[in-house]
Parts: C-alpha cells; sequence; structure tokens
C-alpha cells in the first residue's frame, strides 16, 4: 500500500495514457468547450484594459502629475511594476532552460504555461519604463543606440539603459523558445482541424512541419541551443534589474547583496504565479493525469527554498546596516522600514514572505491544490510590497528632513497596475484557448511506450 501510494506521488503523467490519449485530451483543449467561469475571468480582464487604457491616455495627454510622484519619491508605482512582472517572468525561463538542460522531466506538463507566462508578463513589465520617461514617444530617441547624427547618445554607464539591452534580449530569446517549442503541436492541431480555416492558420504557423527525421534532427539542436542561451538570462536579467538599484548611493540600495536576492526574489515570484495560473487552469480542463501531485510539489519546494533565500535576504540587510555603523544605513533599514510609517507595509511583507510559506514544510500543504493556490496569492502580494518597500521606503526620507513626504498611489496608479494585471489575464485566455497549453511531444516521451521503444533502439 506504500509502495503504491509513494508510485503515485511520483508520477509525471496519469496511468492508462498512451499517444493517441494525450494528443485527444490535450488538443480538444482549443477545440473544445471552455468552462463558463473562464470567460467571467476573460470578461473582467477586459474591463480592466479598458481601464489600462484610460489610464494611459490620461498620462499621455496630462503627464505624470497624475501619478503620486513627489520630490523625494520620483520612483513610484511604475518601478515597483516593472521589477514585480520582470519576477514573475523569470519562471517561465528557468523551468524551461535549465530544467531542459537538467533533464527533469517533471517541466514537460507545465514549462509552455510557464514559457506563455514568461512573454506576457515582459510585455506588461516594458508598458511601464517607457510611461515613466514622461513622453512616451520619445522613448526609443532616448534609450535606443542609433546612428549618432545628433550628438545625442544614450548614457550607457547608465543601469536604465542595460534594463533595455536586458530585457529586450529576454524576450526576443524567450519568445523564440517558446515558438520553437510550439511548432511540432501546432502541426498536430493542424492535422486535427475540421475547419478550412483553421488549418490553414495552423498549417502557416507550423512552417509545413511534416516530422521526418530532418526535421526533428534541426529541431533538438535548435531547441537546445536557444535552452543554452536562455539559462544566463535566468542570472543575468534580474542582475541588472537590481542595478538600478545596488549601484546608487542611497541608503538601504547600494548593496551586493541585491543581485542575488533579486534574482532568488524573482524565480519566488515566478513560482508563486505558476501556480496561481496553474492550479485553476488544471481543475478547469481535468488536467490531474498531466499535471500531477509531483508537479505541485517540486514546484512548492522551489518556492519554499527560493522564498528562505530571499529572507535570508532581508535578515542580510539588516545585519550589513549594523555591521557598517552608518547612520543612515542603520536609520534607513533598521529603523524606519519597521518602526516608521509604512511600518505595516514591511509587516506584511515577512507575514507574506516569510511566515506564509513556513507551511511548506508540511507535505499535507505541498499536495493541497486549495492551500497552495492559497500561500501563492499571498506570496504573489507580498513580492509586489517588497517592490514597495524598496523603492518607496528607501525614498521617501532622505537625507534632509525638510524633504521627507509620504507616497500614495493615485487612482491613475492603481488603474495602470490593475489594467496590466487585466492584460496578463486576457493574454492567457486567448493562450489557453487557441494553443496547446501542455507540449504533446514532449507527453508522448514520458508513455511507457516511448520508454518501451527507446530500450529497444538502444
Amino acid at each position: 500500500m506504500a509502495d503504491a501510494t509513494l508510485d503515485v506521488e511520483r508520477r509525471i503523467i496519469g496511468p492508462g495514457h498512451d499517444s493517441d490519449s494525450v494528443t485527444r485530451q490535450i488538443s480538444e483543449i482549443p477545440y473544445g468547450t471552455t468552462p463558463k467561469w473562464i470567460f467571467a475571468i476573460w470578461a473582467v480582464g477586459l474591463v480592466l484594459v479598458m481601464v489600462l487604457l484610460m489610464s494611459i491616455a490620461k498620462l499621455v495627454f496630462v503627464g505624470t502629475g497624475v501619478w503620486g510622484l513627489n520630490v523625494p519619491v520620483a520612483w513610484g508605482f511604475a518601478i515597483i511594476n516593472l521589477v514585480w512582472w520582470i519576477g514573475i517572468g523569470h519562471a517561465g525561463t528557468l523551468i524551461s532552460a535549465i530544467l531542459l538542460l537538467l533533464n527533469q522531466q517533471w517541466r514537460t506538463s507545465i514549462n509552455r504555461f510557464a514559457e506563455a507566462m514568461t512573454l506576457f508578463a515582459v510585455s506588461c513589465a516594458v508598458i511601464f519604463p517607457v510611461l515613466h520617461v514622461g513622453r512616451p514617444w520619445l522613448a526609443p530617441y532616448w534609450l535606443l543606440p542609433y546612428p549618432n547624427t545628433m550628438g545625442v547618445w544614450p548614457n550607457f554607464r547608465s543601469p536604465l539603459i542595460w534594463d533595455v539591452f536586458a530585457i529586450s534580449t529576454y524576450f526576443m530569446v524567450s519568445a523564440l523558445f517558446w515558438y520553437t517549442g510550439l511548432v511540432p503541436d501546432l502541426a498536430t492541431m493542424r492535422d486535427r482541424a475540421k475547419n478550412r480555416w483553421l488549418r490553414i492558420i495552423y498549417g502557416v504557423l507550423s512552417f509545413g512541419w511534416r516530422g521526418s527525421a530532418r526535421h526533428w534532427h534541426n529541431y533538438e539542436k535548435a531547441y537546445l541551443l536557444l535552452a543554452g542561451l536562455s539559462t544566463p538570462l535566468v542570472l543575468s536579467v534580474h542582475s541588472v534589474i537590481s542595478f538600478d538599484f545596488s549601484v546608487s548611493q542611497l541608503p538601504g540600495w547600494h548593496a551586493t547583496i541585491f543581485p542575488p536576492y533579486f534574482v532568488a526574489g524573482a524565480i519566488f515570484a515566478g513560482f508563486a504565479m505558476v501556480l496561481l495560473l496553474t492550479i485553476p487552469v488544471r481543475k478547469a480542463f481535468h488536467l490531474e493525469d498531466f499535471i500531477t501531485s509531483r508537479h505541485l510539489q517540486n514546484m512548492a519546494n522551489l518556492m519554499l527554498v527560493t522564498g528562505l533565500i530571499v529572507s535570508y535576504g532581508y535578515a542580510s540587510e539588516f545585519f550589513f546596516a549594523w555591521y557598517s555603523g552608518n547612520p543612515f544605513e542603520i536609520f534607513a533599514i533598521a529603523e524606519n522600514r519597521p518602526f516608521g510609517p509604512y511600518q505595516y507595509h514591511w509587516m506584511s511583507l515577512i507575514f507574506c514572505n516569510f511566515i506564509a510559506i513556513q507551511a511548506l514544510w508540511f507535505k499535507k500543504v505541498r499536495t493541497s491544490p486549495l492551500a497552495l493556490f492559497v500561500i501563492s496569492c499571498i506570496v504573489t502580494v507580498g513580492m509586489w510590497l517588497e517592490r514597495f518597500v524598496i523603492v518607496v521606503i528607501s525614498l521617501h526620507r532622505d537625507f534632509l528632513p525638510s524633504s521627507w513626504d509620504m507616497f500614495t498611489g493615485t487612482r491613475w496608479d492603481w488603474g495602470l497596475y490593475l489594467g496590466t494585471v487585466g492584460f496578463f489575464l486576457c493574454m492567457m485566455f486567448l493562450f489557453v484557448r487557441f494553443v496547446p497549453m501542455i507540449a504533446m511531444f514532449e507527453m508522448k516521451t514520458l508513455l511507457p511506450e516511448a520508454k518501451v521503444k527507446e530500450d529497444a533502439h538502444g
């Protein structure tokens, strides 16, 4: 009995499946009936997209004065949300690239879903720095390298320019990696389509894939190459984002712990979002045989590990502030954060990112979809609060008490933020509705019949 229970917990794919059943169940998600409550979430997302468009229009016609920015807090929601969205996009690259290179087979059920989440999260993130420059129509002129006709080059010593290269590279490589993995399944959707227009659309998107030995050979080389290119991006992109803060001279920001601390926080937030989206989709489309208890446990374990690394970062900030003996550093970290006017934000942060995840030590919690969903919601809020604490609390009280001021997001700040959440939900809905969200061909390699064939050829 114990052995049977252990076998269930280790499964990557449920019993009783063959190649045909895997193809049928996954491909029927785009062609089949979508639950009404998912359409309701999509409708909410569309409403929030309208709010996003209104907020952008207000900003463009009036200016950044509609935000809650002031003299000490020149960076507000725009930078908070940029870092938050980039962090959410990190789990996709980790699941896809690093776990592929490490030959972790459990990635196959969730990698495409996570990759799509990465692309949509980065798309949301890009909105904020473009709008934060105040004149978004001039953002390419100020930020991108081009022939120096006017004698105005971007300042390549600024980490804000490094962000442009890091984020654009991250998006392009992630998009190529995601689409390359999609090609065989798009061909399957083409072959199973009953509508002529769908066959044409999927046929164009699959680039004439026929599944020949030459096609598979080229595919595997390209996929592995892109995985190798994507792997350094997991460490580099959020490290570059952290340089926005760590290269400054502001107390609370200029810390060498920031690059690894930001990377761990990004993976932490990313896995929380993967669980937050995967659990409802798993239930809605009856995918318990493909996204099994093992997947939930592994993601929970990674979330616990990265959460503890982030908590270590919080503790190290206090230690280094005390060890430095710098009164400004001590005030910013050890006094203003836990005891200042934003103390409840800091306390909520500690609860969400440290106390709440301690439940993941228990196996019963790690195997409970409902418990993981609740904890993922808490962590997602906590990681947004972390960015708020880093940006706002470090800025609102600088070296001169006469310059101190409080920051409060206006309705346009919140409208822009919630609008990007709606855009993200809409894009995820379209992805689930029109594209196989689980890699069919990769799932087939995990079937017992595939292993028997491999052993026979071996």
